[in-house]
């Protein structure tokens, strides 16, 4: 049970890392969701990768919540966790949180269930290694 004092923590290990910049923002100076997106996207495929042991590309996205937005300045820190491994897919959980830069407090701000698939050298689907 968790102590209703603790705040809550990333699910997943730490994958990726970048300043949110000015030029991802819109008029009211909140970074772009699809910006948001493609980070945790790439955090997913170094993950899927690892898992695949080589090649891999995005073919669903299942579900996307946007919580809060994301302020220029702000580290966005993609976590991923994998929550199942198919014979050539790999699904992973992805959550966003940002801080300042002197890393005082989390905030998550999007999660999002990816799912990737194990592809060869020529684009065709292969079999994930077993570990």
């Amino acid at each position: 049970m968790n102590n209703i004092n603790e705040s809550p923590k990333p699910i997943g290990a730490l994958i990726s890392q970048v300043i949110a910049m000015p030029r991802e923002a819109n008029a009211n100076g909140d970074i772009f969701g699809g910006w948001l997106l493609s980070q945790m996207d790439l955090a997913g495929g170094i993950l899927a990768g690892r898992v695949a042991k080589g090649r891999v590309a995005t073919v669903a996205i299942s579900s996307m919540s946007f919580l809060n937005p994301v302020p220029v300045g702000a580290v966005v820190g993609c976590y991923a966790n994998v929550t199942s491994v198919g014979t050539s897919s790999i699904s992973i959980s992805i959550e966003a949180w940002i801080s300042d830069r002197q890393d005082t407090e989390l905030c998550k701000v999007t999660e999002g269930e990816f799912v990737f698939v194990a592809i060869d050298d020529n684009g065709n689907t292969r079999t994930v290694p077993s570990s």
